[in-house]
């Protein structure tokens, strides 16, 4: 019976719908965090504080589910720096920034200009020969620098010019995911899998952050009842864990190249939701860079795949 039941799990998730909905249901909630973002920030709440109970729910909802699988936490010396070292370049440092940024940006342009991440990791890839060169992969991530130049040179393309450098703050946290994924691809502990990575990860990352935030005098107290700030930072932790294991699961079931058109859903459903929550209007450049670098990403994601089918 119990063959049954695991070959009927199997079945369903080789469906072609099941693994549609699993997509469009974390695509388009991993896009809700930018506008959830900016409403966690748009009373003044301190970014260092927000981040911190990122961490905190984030942790405290894998800790549970990694408890439930019965996985213990490996804490030898190569996990615990591999978690420390892509803690803060996967959570400390980029959602900093990214707070930082959110009340001074668009929820639609954050969504833009975190979708370079992936453009970035491949350009990392290449210089430190993880990666091989490719002239198309490599235009896709000049069109990628192509759509930040388009929403941060125009004049007409942000609400005030001085939003200009909240863009590079936002580039900046680009940057830092795109470390942690070629820090990743060049030290993960093999055996470990990545939902437990990521427990060690956000645990070390908000332990590291704890003291910074008592220094700075950054901490939000989350008193009930809850308000916008609450609701949104609990939000934006559940929906992360979520839709990166919705992610990882898909990877699992139909491949990586399937998985990896979430890339798309979470910039196109940012743009929206930033539309649907705030009204918020973009200029012609705005749309303009949100086409450039979707065509950047496919260009870069269909070398990956040409390569993905010749290696099976």
């Amino acid at each position: 019976m119990a063959d049954v039941r695991a070959a009927s799990r199997r079945s369903a998730a080789r469906s072609p719908l099941f693994a549609w909905a699993i997509l469009l249901t974390a695509g388009v909630s991993w896009g809700a965090t930018y506008s959830l973002a900016k409403l966690a920030t748009q009373d003044g709440a301190p970014p260092l504080g927000i981040a911190l109970w990122q961490g905190v729910v984030g942790a405290t909802l894998l800790g549970f589910v990694e408890a439930i699988r019965r996985r213990r936490l490996p804490l030898d010396r190569h996990h615990l720096l591999f978690y420390l070292v892509c803690g803060f370049l996967g959570t400390a440092i980029p959602s900093t920034l990214y707070f930082y940024a959110a009340p001074h940006l668009p929820a639609g342009v954050l969504a833009i200009t975190l979708g370079l991440t992936p453009l970035l990791t491949f350009l990392g890839a290449v210089l430190l020969k993880l990666d091989r060169y490719a002239l198309g992969r490599l235009l896709g991530v000049f069109l990628g620098i192509a759509a930040v130049l388009m929403i941060a040179l125009p004049d007409a393309s942000l609400p005030e010019r001085t939003a200009g450098i909240w863009v590079v703050v936002a580039l900046a946290a680009a940057l830092s995911y795109a470390a942690e994924n070629i820090v990743i691809a060049k030290f993960r502990p093999p055996s470990t899998q990545s939902l437990t990575i990521l427990l060690g990860m956000m645990t070390v990352a908000t332990l590291a952050l704890v003291p910074i935030v008592l220094a700075t005098g950054s901490f939000v107290p989350l008193a009930w009842p809850w308000g916008t700030v609450e609701w949104s930072i609990v939000g934006m932790a559940a929906i992360n864990v979520l839709s990166y294991w919705l992610f990882i699961y898909l990877v699992g079931t139909t491949g990586p190249i399937f998985a990896s058109q979430m890339a798309y859903l979470v910039m196109v459903s940012g743009v929206l939701w930033g539309i649907l929550i705030f009204a918020e209007s973009h200029s012609g450049w705005i749309w303009g860079a949100l086409a450039v670098m979707l065509a950047g990403l496919s260009l870069v994601g269909q070398k990956s795949e040409d390569r993905s089918q010749k290696s099976e």
